[in-house]
């Protein structure tokens, strides 16, 4: 933990470092940066553009040991902005435009690939990168399905590639050392966490359409079964329906809930429920926009999120956050800040952004701070180069998922799930295992 953190705190103020990491690829660091130079240049593809693929666009370009080669989306329209933002952050050398992923993965020069697709695209482009011999970042979630979040670990570690989850929290220094305190004891034995989203989204009604002539929307579908166009759906509102999104709770539910695994120090649920549903308005919503959900593990310790998906009020005086029990008291953090209470809620300690320049970096910008995406960006591009795992390994973000994942599938047959502790597995209920996975489009099976 100590090594990680120091880790952190010079990417933190230089946006890069150095660190030495254990040969998990089968290879020496040594042996691993005669194939990237140590004074080279890592090259990359971001693959996705509207909105969190731009923002990320120019993270990486800022980045002064990679170099974006190609930028690629199904939706020419995208291109233009996309360019700008990298002109913008320094990159001189004007990457490539590319509309179809599967030549990217046929391009050589490139060494890593970043993700910002829709859900359903997630897993596919993560195996087909490791399998062309590509480091990948993917967004959270890092898979549609529980099942395509197993064929990911798997691929990473076949074809000995760094996979990196977008989880940027768990590269923030100031919540690294709260989550180490919590380790350490300052509040006991940590038995419960309470976390929670809200935001004041509005209806989404969907209608037959015919789509954009920029658009290639076969596809944009891609791996998912066929279904015709409809306006209202591309290019956000595919997050509230089953075939193609994972709703608010892999949508946002992933960030909480991650922190709240790492601070519990737990792995697979025993057991886990999931209330609610579309509430606030009657529209074409699939997923919720009113859920609570717990999770339970072993050794008795337990995981809520609340989400209100339609309503701003916010909980704890925060939009979002998460709250730690202990058998001697609670801490609460966020991203840039961590507090410790007795049990009778005194407030016992307060740490927070030590300078006014750290301040501002925390602060929330494309849906998480500009400074948490270049620490986890700098983290990665450390991790392909120092031959480690990255701070949200291919496998932990697997972990952190699968319990909303499988809150959506008890929400959906109606019930609690009862889960094997070793793996998440569902347990003596064929009709939520049926959901464990997902059908494909013909000859788009992801195959490892």
């Amino acid at each position: 933990m100590e090594k990680r953190r120091d880790f952190i705190k010079k990417v933190a103020v230089a946006s890069a470092g150095v660190m030495a990491g254990n040969s998990l690829f089968g290879m020496s660091a040594k042996s691993y940066r005669n194939i990237i130079g140590a004074n080279e240049r890592i090259h990359v593809a971001i693959i996705g553009l509207n909105g969190r693929g731009t923002s990320m666009a120019s993270t990486f370009a800022r980045q002064k040991n990679a170099e974006i080669l190609t930028l690629c989306d199904v939706d020419t329209r995208v291109f233009a902005k996309a360019l700008k933002a990298v002109a913008d952050n320094r990159q001189v050398n004007v990457p490539k435009t590319e509309g179809d992923c599967r030549k990217v993965m046929q391009d050589k020069n490139i060494d890593a690939i970043y993700i910002a697709t829709p859900d359903h695209w997630h897993t596919p482009l993560t195996i087909m990168g490791c399998q062309s011999g590509k480091h990948v970042y993917v967004e959270k979630p890092l898979s549609h399905n529980p099942h395509e979040g197993e064929m990911a670990i798997i691929a990473a570690r076949k074809y000995n590639r760094v996979v990196q989850m977008g989880a940027q929290r768990r590269s923030a220094p100031i919540l690294t050392e709260g989550i180490q305190r919590l380790h350490e004891g300052i509040i006991g034995r940590v038995y419960y966490a309470k976390t929670w989203y809200t935001n004041d989204r509005k209806p989404t009604v969907l209608k037959p359409g015919t789509a954009p002539e920029a658009l290639n929307y076969d596809l944009w579908q891609g791996p998912a079964p066929r279904l015709a166009y409809q306006d209202g759906l591309i290019h956000y509102n595919w997050h509230w329906f089953w075939h193609w999104g994972t709703g608010e709770a892999l949508n946002n539910g992933t960030h909480e809930v991650d922190i709240a695994r790492w601070g519990l120090g737990v792995d697979y649920p025993v057991k886990v429920t999931s209330s609610g549903g579309r509430y606030a308005y009657k529209d074409d919503w699939e997923t919720p926009d009113t859920q609570v959900v717990t999770l339970e593990y072993p050794d008795r310790k337990m995981i809520m999120w609340e989400s209100s998906s339609a309503n701003g009020r916010r909980i704890e005086g925060d939009e979002r956050g998460i709250i730690f029990y202990g058998e001697n008291g609670s801490l609460s953090t966020g991203t840039d800040a961590y507090k410790v209470f007795d049990l009778k809620g005194k407030l016992l300690k307060d740490v927070g952004p030590k300078t006014k320049e750290e301040a501002v970096q925390g602060r929330n910008t494309a849906s998480v701070s500009l400074s948490l995406d270049s620490m986890h960006v700098a983290d990665f591009l450390d991790a392909i180069r120092s031959n480690r795992k990255p701070n949200c390994d291919v496998e932990i973000g697997h972990k952190s998922i699968i319990g909303m994942q499988l809150s959506n599938i008890a929400w959906r047959v109606g019930r609690e799930l009862h889960l094997d502790p070793k793996n998440g597995h569902i347990l003596n209920d064929p009709e939520a295992q049926k959901l464990w996975k997902r059908s494909y489009e013909p000859g788009w099976e992801p195959k490892i």
